[in-house]
């Protein structure tokens, strides 16, 4: 496994090792939820995956179901360590961490998601793999502060456009233009990431983040304000941007600390890679992989 990456943020809150109870079970098996797992690549940095098929098998196991391909089931392969976010519609949300142990391509948990209307009814895809981890912890139900994110929204606002009149001048486009708006808008949920000093991904909702020009975030940390203080300057991270359509776009950059330009203090982080999170392909897009010459034979 590889070690966690350097500059890794002390983790800021002690999670509970204590087991899931029958209600949490059945709320993670709605569909009507968002799902996200964090793990580790191959340089030992955060990758985040919208994974809405995770639900608890028993009060001490974890199951998700793959349907497409992605990075992140590659990853688990090479690093068990994992993160997990569950967001039921009621914006209550459970975090941990669980340990990749192996998949599943027939038995009873096959079965099962492939029973489940969502897959049973597709006429272009089902579960193909099932992946199966142990829960390690989790700090029980938390509930999004909806007022909280609404100030830090109005205050990243107000920071966004001097943030990105310092960022060093570059001709070269990071974001594409609907990335920059998508991570905006009022209705797009943002979750950061990164690896934490146990070697495993640590996921924080960051729902104030917004673009400052094409090559920076900014957001004011008005939720889960510990946490978020913890992280050290230098620290690389991952954030997830999704909105209501289930449209969404993963970045990966620098966190460069706590900077004041109008008001409160807003995060920095400045972005080094973008990559497409949705099917039905995905893979990185910036930086710009340069085009090679087809070779016939």
């Amino acid at each position: 496994m590889t070690e966690p990456a350097s500059g890794a943020a002390v983790d800021a809150v002690v999670r509970d090792s204590r087991p899931f109870t029958e209600q949490e079970m059945r709320v993670f098996e709605r569909d009507a939820k968002i799902g996200l797992v964090g793990t580790v690549d191959g340089a030992g940095l955060p990758h985040l995956t919208l994974i809405t098929s995770i639900q608890a098998k028993d009060p001490t196991h974890l199951t998700y179901g793959q349907f497409c391909e992605g990075l992140s089931k590659t990853h688990v392969k090479q690093n068990a360590r994992t993160g997990f976010l569950i967001m039921s519609a009621e914006k209550e949300i459970w975090r941990g961490t669980a340990l990749w142990t192996h998949e599943a391509k027939s038995g009873e948990d096959y079965e099962t998601y492939n029973k489940k209307p969502m897959f049973r009814y597709n006429s272009y895809f089902g579960i193909h793999t099932v992946h199966c981890l142990d829960l390690i912890t989790h700090g029980g139900k938390e509930k999004l502060n909806m007022m909280r994110v609404a100030f830090g929204a109005l205050i990243t606002m107000l920071s966004r456009r001097l943030a990105s009149r310092h960022t060093a001048r570059s001709d070269q486009r990071v974001l594409k233009p609907w990335a920059e708006a998508h991570f905006a808008q009022a209705g797009t949920l943002k979750f950061l990431s990164y690896i934490g000093s146990d070697g495993y991904p640590v996921i924080v909702p960051v729902v104030p983040c917004q673009t400052a020009g094409s090559r920076r975030l900014v957001f004011a940390p008005t939720v889960y304000r510990r946490e978020l203080a913890a992280i050290q300057a230098g620290t690389t991270v991952a954030v997830f941007a999704l909105n209501l359509q289930m449209e969404s776009v993963l970045v990966r950059g620098v966190f460069a600390g706590y900077r004041r330009y109008v008001g409160p203090r807003v995060g920095v982080i400045d972005i080094d890679c973008v990559y497409n999170s949705m099917p039905p392909k995905q893979g990185v897009i910036y930086p710009v992989a340069p085009l090679r010459p087809v070779a016939l034979y």
